[in-house]
């Protein structure tokens, strides 16, 4: 079986790449490429005679789930949404299973994966717009009966300031423990020291309610940058969909202005307004609903630990710079809870 750890995903074994070209009935392979981009997943760019194809081994999702959320994205693209419909198996399935590994194939879509502040306002803009159309698109996808009917509200954990401490002195005591002194051992120590003096200092201005407010719906999960390919100055594919799921339409605007915008240990406040207002020219998100899903966000990331847990808990040092721009982003935001929000709510 192929070892889904860093060290083992970029090299798919002969007799393994051979199933898979007969799952999929591609005949010849006269390239295969490993695209060191994604995160969790792993990619792969595969050139057949005929066609090049993006080959996706998928590590944390069902195979059930993940075939529902592929069968929809044949209405997204009638609909003129930038996705692409995935390539069936020969038995017509749209995931293969092999070797233990769930397997998806799609048409190789070319475009660039730009950074959120390397796009244009108009880019911006434009970006919310289209998310705005692929929550609709999604919403006629559960019309449809693609997708199962979404409950009209949803419940939403809030750790609790305890929860989140006793998590990081956790992670701290395995620092500790199994640490081996490197320079991220020691920022990831001042770190969680640090963490656990704001979650004290600001456990106030947490959410109070377990109810989101505003709408809540089907949604595509991860709209990051890696995700998405500009091509021409307009946006080409949406890509990953393996992460839809149901959530308050205001988490998802609220984490794409984040992971798009916040950069470098700051948010680019001028293009968070830009993209919340294009969303709302398609879907008219209420202010409240936005300064709460915001506020959601910031808590969110305050009292989670991820990128430490994949490294100390699975020795997956994937997420270590993720980590390092996170936090940093997280001290700004909170010095600036307020202003950031001022953002949202003025697109």
């Amino acid at each position: 079986m192929i070892d889904a750890t860093v060290a083992g995903r970029t090299v798919i074994p002969g007799n393994i790449l051979t199933e898979l070209t007969d799952a999929f009935g591609l005949g010849k392979v006269e390239g295969l490429h490993y695209l060191p981009e994604g995160l969790m997943n792993a990619n792969w760019r595969l050139a057949t005679p005929d066609a090049t194809f993006a080959l996706k081994r998928v590590t944390d999702v069902p195979r059930g789930r993940l075939s529902r959320n592929l069968g929809m994205l044949g209405s997204l693209a009638a609909d003129g949404a930038p996705v692409s419909a995935p390539v069936a198996t020969a038995s017509g399935a749209l995931v293969a299973e092999v070797d233990g590994g769930v397997w998806c194939l799609f048409p190789w879509m070319t475009g660039t994966h730009l950074r959120g502040v390397e796009l244009s306002i108009s880019q911006v803009s434009s970006l919310g717009a289209h998310l705005g159309r692929l929550h609709e698109g999604l919403k006629r996808a559960c019309d449809q009966g693609l997708l199962p009917m979404a409950p009209e509200t949803i419940t939403a954990d809030v750790t609790t300031p305890e929860r989140a401490v006793q998590k990081s002195e956790r992670l701290s005591a395995e620092v500790r423990a199994n640490g081996a002194g490197s320079s991220f051992d020691e920022a990831a120590m001042a770190s969680l020291e640090h963490r656990r003096a704001l979650i004290a200092k600001h456990a106030d201005r947490r959410p109070q309610d377990t109810t989101p407010v505003g709408s809540c719906g089907w949604t595509h999960g991860d709209v990051q940058y890696r995700n998405l390919l500009w091509e021409g100055g307009e946006l080409v594919a949406v890509l990953d969909w393996d992460r839809v799921g149901v959530r308050p339409y205001a988490e998802e605007v609220a984490r794409t202005a984040q992971v798009q915008f916040g950069v470098d240990g700051v948010f680019d406040l001028a293009r968070v307004s830009a993209f919340v207002r294009g969303y709302r020219s398609v879907v008219p998100l209420g202010l409240s609903a936005l300064a709460d899903g915001v506020r959601r966000l910031w808590w969110k990331r305050m009292t989670d630990f991820w990128q430490l847990e994949f490294h100390y808990d699975r020795g997956d040092f994937s997420f270590d710079e993720l980590f390092t721009a996170d936090e940093a982003l997280l001290h700004w935001w909170t010095d600036r809870l307020g202003q950031v929000e001022d953002a949202f709510t003025e697109g």
